[in-house]
C-alpha cells in the first residue's frame, strides 16, 4: 500500500504539473481523480496505522480512529471542488476551445495509466483481505479507465485536431468524481453524527438481545460507527430474577460480535424489577 500511495502521489502531480503546461482539462481532471486515489490509499493506511499504533488515554478513550473519517470528509470537500472546476471551466471554454499540446498530454496520460497498472497489482492480492484496501484497489481500478479517457482525447486531437476532444473527456470524468464525492461526503457525515450504521438494522439488534435467554427486556440501545469497519454499541439489558448475570453478557456480546460485527460492546445489566430506577435516556 505504500508503494501505491507513493508511486500515484508521484504521478498525480506530475499529471497536474502537465495539465497546466499543455492547457489539457482533461489531464487536469484526471490529475483529480489520481488524487481520489491516493487519498483513499492514504486513508487506509491512516485507519491502519491508528488501529496499531495509536494509544487510548484518559482524554481520548477511542483513541485517534475518527481521523479517517475527518479526513474523509476533507477529501470529499476538495473533490467537490476540483470537478466542479473542472465542469464549470469546460462550459467556459466551449465557445473557443484553446490549442492542447497533444504530444505531452498522451505521454504522460500513458505514463499515468502505467502507474495505475502498477499499484492495481500492487493492491490486487491485499484486497481480498482487507476491506480498506478493497476500497483502494477499486478507487485505482476505476481511475483505469479515466486515464483511458484521456489517451483516446490525445490521439483524437493528434489524428484530427478536434480539440473539443478534451473537454468532453474533461467533463465525463468530472461527473464520474461528483456522484462518489457525494457519497463519500454523506458516509462520512453519517459517523460524525454517530447514525446508526446503514446495514445495521436497529430493530433485528433489539430483537437479537431480547432473545438472550434471561433477558427481559432491552432499553437505551445505540449503535454507531467509529471509523471504517468499526461498530460500537451499548445497551441496557433487563434481566429475569433467575438470570445468570455472566452468561448473559458473554452471549450478549458474542451475539452482536458475530451476527452484527459489532466489535465493541458495553452492556450495563440490570434487575427487570428496578421500577424505572435505569430508565431510557431523554435526548
Amino acid at each position: 500500500m505504500w508503494a501505491a500511495f507513493g508511486l500515484l502521489a508521484l504521478f498525480m502531480l506530475v499529471e497536474a504539473v502537465a495539465a497546466a503546461l499543455t492547457g489539457s482539462l482533461a489531464l487536469l481532471s484526471d490529475a483529480g481523480h489520481m488524487f481520489t486515489d491516493v487519498l483513499g490509499i492514504g486513508m487506509a493506511l491512516a485507519a491502519i496505522t491508528a488501529a496499531s499504533k495509536a494509544s487510548r488515554t484518559g482524554q481520548r478513550t477511542f483513541g485517534l480512529y475518527r481521523m479517517e473519517v475527518l479526513a474523509a470528509l476533507a477529501n470529499a470537500v476538495l473533490l467537490f471542488g476540483v470537478a466542479s472546476y473542472v465542469v464549470v471551466e469546460a462550459v467556459r471554454r466551449i465557445s473557443q476551445p484553446p490549442e492542447v499540446l497533444a504530444g505531452p498530454m498522451l505521454a504522460v496520460a500513458v505514463a499515468g495509466l502505467l502507474a495505475n497498472v502498477v499499484a492495481f497489482l500492487l493492491l490486487r492480492s491485499g484486497s481480498q483481505e482487507s476491506l480498506n484496501v478493497r476500497g483502494a484497489y477499486l478507487e485505482v481500478l476505476g481511475d483505469l479507465f479515466t486515464s483511458v479517457g484521456v489517451i483516446i482525447a490525445a490521439v483524437v486531437i493528434t489524428l484530427t485536431g478536434w480539440w473539443y476532444a478534451d473537454l468532453l473527456i474533461a467533463v465525463a470524468v468530472g461527473l464520474f468524481i461528483l456522484p462518489r464525492t457525494y457519497h463519500l461526503g454523506r458516509a462520512a457525515l453519517r459517523v460524525l453524527v454517530q447514525a446508526a450504521p446503514p446495514h445495521l438494522d436497529i430493530s433485528a439488534v433489539r430483537a437479537a438481545l431480547r432473545a438472550v435467554d434471561g433477558v427481559a427486556d432491552v432499553h437505551d440501545l445505540h449503535v454507531w460507527t467509529l471509523t471504517s469497519g468499526m461498530e460500537v454499541a451499548s445497551a441496557h439489558l433487563a434481566l429475569e430474577r433467575d438470570a445468570d448475570f455472566a452468561a448473559v453478557l458473554a452471549t450478549s456480546r458474542r451475539l452482536l460480535h458475530d451476527r452484527f460485527a459489532v466489535e465493541h460492546a458495553t452492556l450495563q445489566a440490570e434487575p427487570a424489577d428496578a421500577n424505572g430506577v435505569c430508565h431510557e435516556s431523554g435526548w
